[in-house]
């Protein structure tokens, strides 16, 4: 009887926890690179950070998931300038995943490219 119940916790206790993630979270966890260009990534960690580079400028700062967005807040970047590369990634503050493509947008919630894992 005491197996039965401590299996029933386990599974209960499992469910929950299951039920609270962030799916559209755990999905975007990795690395995401520009298909024409593999110095343009972001790398979004499991902490809520995330790290990149848009081809010349080094990046950082926080990501959260909700539903199907997620929101980056207090991105930075360096001010290098690297003359002929497009540093559309600095402009980052939202995004959806669809399967592994993320759609990429900007403050206006204009689409400004696209990564891939």
């Amino acid at each position: 009887m005491r197996r039965g119940r401590r299996l029933g916790f386990i599974i209960g206790a499992a469910l929950l926890m299951a039920g609270c993630s962030t799916q559209g979270g755990a999905s975007a966890v990795g690395t995401w690179t520009d298909a024409e260009n593999e110095a343009v990534y972001l790398e979004l960690a499991d902490d809520g950070t995330l790290s990149g580079s848009d081809g010349c400028n080094d990046m950082g700062g926080h990501w959260s998931a909700a539903a199907d967005k997620i929101q980056f807040t207090e991105v930075f970047a360096t001010l290098k300038y690297c003359e002929g590369v497009d540093t559309w990634l600095a402009d980052v503050s939202s995004a959806t995943v669809d399967g592994d493509e993320m759609s990429v947008y900007n403050d206006a919630g204009e689409a400004i490219g696209t990564l891939h894992r």
